[in-house]
């Protein structure tokens, strides 16, 4: 699975337990629904890390809990 895969899971996924539809989180975060809904749909090619910062923010969690994850730790160095 790539980064943007991992990404996009971990928001549908922090968005299911607070039960929130992407809208609301999108209002929260301050970013348009449009790209959130790339993101979710898998239609953004790479999700900047302020977008993240963002999404975390709405989230109220850091950029290291969005990323504390098994998956995300298991990921494989892309450059070697």
């Amino acid at each position: 699975m790539d980064m943007q895969e991992l990404v996009k899971n971990r928001i549908i996924e922090l968005c299911a337990k607070k039960r929130w539809a992407y809208n609301a989180l999108a209002v929260y975060s301050g970013i348009p629904r449009s790209t959130l809904k790339n993101i979710v749909n898998g239609k953004s090619g790479n999700t900047g890390i302020v977008t993240i910062k963002k999404l975390c923010d709405g989230l109220e969690i850091s950029v290291a809990d969005f990323f504390n994850t098994d998956e995300f730790r298991k990921m494989e160095q892309e450059i070697k």
